[in-house]
């Protein structure tokens, strides 16, 4: 009853935990453009409530591009956002090629490109280093948007961008503020993978596929491999019954636990990311949710020994939890791809200590599988030769020393 408790908590923490990152989405997926116009990727930027939309051709080097900056409310405030052909982000202003607009009483803000060749360059129009079009703006709802295609080198798959807003003094621009939001108001952006890195904080999305991986291996690709050797194993000492049980409860249900908190950081992987799609990845993903959860369900619905269904269940039991685990592995090396796309090789040390760990379990699993064998063909010898010594002694089978009548 403790346990089947247990196991009931376990499952609602962890689809709380699922509800909430499925409501953390970015705002820009849910964005649309008057023109109708529709870009392959979003992000919403960290700073001064800003949004970028893309869409990337590497093979060309053309670059769509909407820049979207809420809370212009009035025509004394500019916009820009900016490239820099240096992956400096320490010094990610000098050298930048701007996309400047300026709201009008209009309605139809004025747009224009500037080279800022220092701190004190004020953004006067001036010719950009990247060849562009379609530069336009709109201003509408107190929101700036510009829209552009820029021509970057065929085979770019990252850049630093930068963005500002700063107020205007008549028809003049004036100098942006150095509160933190604009001093942190840059990052460098992976155009393919959307994984982006910031100067100050270091890479957020970095950061949080790391952290994606690590809780996958560990969860699905380790405990949940333990927990399959524990009550494989161990529950043929008779001296560790009913300990492999509880152990094994307790692997899988921290493997379930931490493998959901895995899954949910890939969930918003893919939210902050909807340009790049890993499909047999995030299905299989997918898959081991849903094995993983009718697995702990199991548990709750587990008869006792000697209900005439326990045996289904033992079927059931097994051909899940065995499924889940080869799928776990496939599915990590697939994530460990995924990476390689994104990152290069900077992972093979991960993968490689992967392998180890698992050739070690596998190693573990085979010399038990022996082990284990051998006690109980020994055992069942054992039990045989005392079953056929008290049916020979005590004439149990009729065929003992029993007097026979005159």
């Amino acid at each position: 009853m403790v346990v089947h408790k247990f196991m009931f908590i376990s499952i609602l923490i962890s689809f709380m935990f699922v509800t909430k990152t499925l409501a953390q989405q970015q705002t820009c997926q849910k964005q649309t453009f008057t023109n109708n116009e529709v870009f392959s990727s979003c992000r919403d930027l960290p700073q001064l409530t800003s949004y970028l939309h893309w869409t990337y051709d590497q093979t060309s080097g053309k670059l769509d591009i909407a820049f979207r900056h809420t809370g212009i409310t009035s025509t004394n405030k500019w916009v820009a956002w900016a490239i820099n052909p240096k992956s400096d982000l320490s010094q990610s202003m000098v050298g930048a090629q701007a996309l400047v607009a300026i709201p009008q009483s209009s309605g139809v803000p004025k747009v224009y490109t500037s080279s800022i060749s220092g701190y004190s360059t004020q953004l006067t129009q001036s010719n950009i280093s990247f060849t562009h079009s379609r530069l336009t703006a709109t201003h509408q709802n107190g929101e700036i948007t510009i829209y552009a295609t820029i021509n970057l080198s065929k085979g770019t798959t990252s850049f630093v961008h930068l963005w500002q807003d700063g107020p205007m003094s008549g028809s003049s621009i004036q100098a942006h503020d150095l509160g933190t939001a604009n001093q942190q108001a840059k990052e460098s952006l992976d155009l393919l993978s959307g994984v982006t890195q910031h100067g100050s904080t270091g890479g957020s999305r970095s950061r949080r596929r790391n952290t994606h991986g690590v809780l996958n291996a560990v969860s699905w690709g380790i405990l949940m491999p333990l927990g399959a050797i524990i009550a494989r194993y161990l529950k043929v000492f008779k001296s560790a019954d009913p300990a492999w049980f509880y152990l094994h409860v307790t692997c899988q249900t921290a493997a379930y636990i931490v493998g959901v908190a895995g899954w949910g950081t890939g969930l918003k992987l893919g939210s902050d990311s909807p340009g790049v799609t890993y499909s047999t990845h995030r299905t299989l993903g997918i898959v081991l949710f849903c094995l993983g959860t009718l697995q702990v369900f199991a548990l709750l619905l587990r008869p006792n020994k000697d209900h005439k269904t326990r045996f289904y269940w033992n079927l059931y039991h097994w051909g899940i939890g065995y499924a889940t685990i080869i799928i776990s592995i496939v599915n990590i090396f697939k994530g460990f791809s995924a990476l390689e796309v994104s990152a290069g090789d900077r992972y093979d040390n991960w993968k490689h200590a992967y392998i180890g760990i698992i050739a070690a379990l596998g190693g573990i699993a085979v010399f038990l599988e022996a082990y284990t064998w051998i006690i109980v063909i020994k055992r069942k010898k054992s039990e045989n030769k005392f079953s056929q010594g008290v049916n020979g002694t005590n004439g149990v089978n009729g065929y003992g020393s029993r007097p026979q009548q005159v």
